[in-house]
């Protein structure tokens, strides 16, 4: 079998598979953007977050990258309202309590100006007297929303989510709903998976 890895760059608003049955109004699906056959998303993002999926047909790799044990590192920029403060930051640092469980410590940095990123579509709320800020946080798990709820969990809300790495692999190079194929040799090596 010949395995395929594509990196896809998720716009917002696209549901995180092929096919959408659960709604009466029609709603954008990788369908719309991917025409390979046999290749499924690693692991998820929600429709209301953007940046890298990766797709593959190897059912080894979809497992490593997909569980917990794993610990493969997913980096985020997200912006949130007001400008977070030590405290918040150390807090996401050391991991928080978000529903029944104690979220794993995480590497967050703010960031001095806001990244590069194509516009959104449709942009953020924006008001005047509440101001934004961007972080990059990286985690070695990915709950459902977990970013949203971390931040919201220190007094911080998320208003942008994009995911902006998979371990090694990188935006990079990508615009909203663009995607390119990587090399299984260079991408199994990274993860230590033979052929």
């Amino acid at each position: 079998m010949s395995y395929r890895y594509l990196l896809f760059y998720k716009p917002y608003d696209v549901l995180c598979q092929f096919t959408d049955n659960a709604s009466e109004q029609p709603r954008k699906t990788l369908k719309d953007y991917i025409n390979v056959p046999d290749v499924y998303p690693v692991g998820r993002l929600d429709r209301d977050s953007e940046g890298l999926l990766l797709l593959t047909n190897h059912g080894q790799v979809q497992h490593r990258l997909a569980h917990r044990q794993f610990a493969h590192p997913r980096t985020y920029w997200v912006q949130v309202e007001r400008i977070p403060d030590e405290l918040a930051l150390s807090q996401l640092r050391q991991g928080v309590k978000i529903q029944d469980y104690r979220t794993r410590p995480a590497q967050v940095r703010l960031l001095e100006a806001e990244p590069s990123l194509p516009p959104r579509d449709p942009p953020i709320r924006f008001r005047k007297s509440v101001p934004t800020a961007w972080l990059e946080m990286t985690l070695t798990e990915g709950r459902n929303r977990q970013v949203r709820r971390m931040t919201a969990a220190v007094g911080f809300p998320t208003l942008r989510l994009v995911r902006v790495a998979i371990a090694h692999l990188k935006l990079e190079g990508l615009q909203p709903g663009e995607w390119r194929e990587v090399t299984p040799k260079a991408f199994q090596q990274v993860l230590g998976i033979g052929r």
